[in-house]
């Protein structure tokens, strides 16, 4: 029986965890960021060379024939992740490089190509700095006539689900064993890996943040469901994200803005300056901030401040969208953009502490996964729209309603309305107007 790809598997989820690798695995991991950092720049300076090559071609007093070999040259050594590396012999010295490193660091150049094709705004490539943190990616493979599972890849899980083990042909050592910290004594109830045989891992991404912590990212896929479908409640909401409370849903249930910036935001002011003073003091002894102790024992304080923040905030998130999930089938929101919207300085921080984006993205992979739908409208009208009567404000010589009118009361048909809660039904019809229309 012909082996099925990772694409061809019915099934795919995305697992990321913290991973406590030790001394000598740092320093493996720090190896292979090089390696992808240094592949992806190479591989971007000499398209941009190549760029410019052909620009000069074009010009008439050109040396065709010099630069057309330089052109043809580039175009070679560029072709392939193998063809570009030949290029640094010191890559291979270092220890703990896997063999896949580089490749995936070159279709990641591609990809970013691709989605600057498909999406304009996206921006060209750039160069990734040195001060980005550390992170690259690795491509597991399977033995030829073996079954493919958690335990028999390359990179794979111990049989006790206590360790993951990694096989590059590189590494000195004969399998590096990592520990991880999300499957505790207690087993993996509550992860992907719950009840499951035949999952196939795929790529895998090790990162760093900026508090010193290792994170694994696995693409994981399979031909059975790694969630179940939750029972239909035959229930529809629409949501109206604001700034006032965090969102108000068409039921009438209003869901209080946690507010995590502000919260920490005296801490945080406090933590900043002293970083900036140590780094004003740094600079005037002529010091690299890198080598200044001071410097970045503050800045790994002022990290851990973002991260804590980061962390309620995606907490607060996942456990709001599945209990949205769990107790609706249908859930509509209006269609946001957070980054034009964040221009507004008086709204910025409002918006960004908020995460509103980020809680329509995880609302919607959670609603394919627990086999409910989400749907997302225009906003247009929303707020000036009467649901009861369809009177649209600004309109028949009525005024527009202000940001600062939370309440109002339709002029045509005298329905009192609450400024949210009357957008968040406008935005449910429109949902469900939307859904009957494609089909």
């Amino acid at each position: 029986m012909e082996r099925k790809t990772m694409a061809e598997l019915k099934y795919h989820y995305g697992w990321k965890f913290r991973i406590y690798p030790s001394n000598k695995q740092i320093q493996y991991f720090i190896n292979n960021s090089i390696v992808s950092r240094v592949t992806y720049n190479k591989l971007n300076e000499l398209n941009n060379e190549l760029y410019h090559l052909k620009k000069e071609l074009e010009k008439e007093d050109a040396d065709k024939e010099t630069i057309q070999a330089k052109i043809d040259h580039l175009k070679y050594v560029t072709s392939t992740s193998s063809r570009l590396t030949k290029e640094f012999s010191w890559m291979r010295e270092l220890e703990g490089v896997h063999s896949s490193t580089a490749g995936n660091a070159y279709r990641s150049y591609q990809n970013a190509w691709k989605q600057y094709k498909k999406v304009h705004n996206a921006g060209i490539p750039k160069f990734k700095k040195r001060t980005a943190g550390e992170k690259f990616q690795l491509t597991n493979g399977y033995s030829t006539g073996k079954e493919c599972n958690l335990f028999t890849g390359k990179i794979r899980f111990e049989s006790d689900l206590k360790h993951i083990i990694m096989v590059p042909n590189t590494f000195k050592d004969k399998k590096t064993k990592i520990s991880y910290g999300r499957i505790r004594s207690d087993g993996v109830k509550g992860t992907p890996l719950e009840g499951k045989t035949d999952i196939r891992i795929g790529t895998v991404t090790i990162s760093k943040n900026a508090t010193g912590q290792w994170f694994l990212a696995m693409q994981l896929a399979s031909d059975t469901p790694f969630r179940e479908v939750k029972a239909k409640t035959n229930k529809q909401i629409g949501i109206d994200l604001n700034r006032d409370n965090f969102c108000m849903i068409s039921d009438g249930t209003e869901i209080a803005n946690p507010r995590f910036i502000k919260k920490g935001e005296i801490r945080l002011k406090q933590e900043q300056k002293k970083l900036s003073r140590r780094a004003v003091r740094a600079k005037k002894e002529g010091r690299r901030l890198s080598d200044s102790k001071n410097y970045q024992k503050q800045r790994q304080k002022v990290a851990k401040i973002h991260q804590h923040i980061a962390n309620q905030r995606d907490s607060f998130v996942h456990k709001l969208t599945l209990d949205l999930i769990e107790n609706n089938d249908l859930i509509v929101f209006e269609e946001l953009r957070s980054k034009n919207m964040m221009k507004n300085h008086a709204l910025a921080q409002s918006i960004a502490d908020g995460a509103w984006r980020k809680t329509i993205q995880v609302a919607t992979y959670k609603a394919d996964l627990y086999g409910k739908q989400v749907v997302t409208v225009d906003p247009k009208n929303t707020t000036q729209k009467c649901h009861k009567c369809g009177h649209v404000m600004g309109t028949d010589g009525t005024n527009k309603l202000t940001l600062r009118q939370r309440e109002w009361t339709c002029p045509k048909c005298g329905t009192f309305h609450i400024r949210d809660l009357n957008a968040s039904k406008n935005i449910l019809e429109k949902g469900i107007a939307k859904i009957s229309s494609e089909k």
